[in-house]
């Protein structure tokens, strides 16, 4: 595995710890506000682009 797609992996996680955060500040509901959905959009845009850079380096 490349270090470029090993890279994308932890990248991918620690953007989807921050998506874990988000949902523990808003137990017990998970309703989030406006602001707190626009930061999940942009948290996961940033995860499928570290999905498609594994897609790249490993599936080719």
């Amino acid at each position: 595995m490349s270090k470029r797609a090993v890279d994308a992996v932890f990248q991918a996680l620690f953007l989807l710890s921050d998506i874990r955060f988000l949902l523990r500040e808003t137990a017990p509901d998970h309703e989030l506000d406006e602001g707190e959905r626009e930061r999940a959009a942009t948290i996961l845009e940033k995860v499928r682009r570290q999905v498609t850079i594994l897609e790249e380096e490993l599936v080719g």
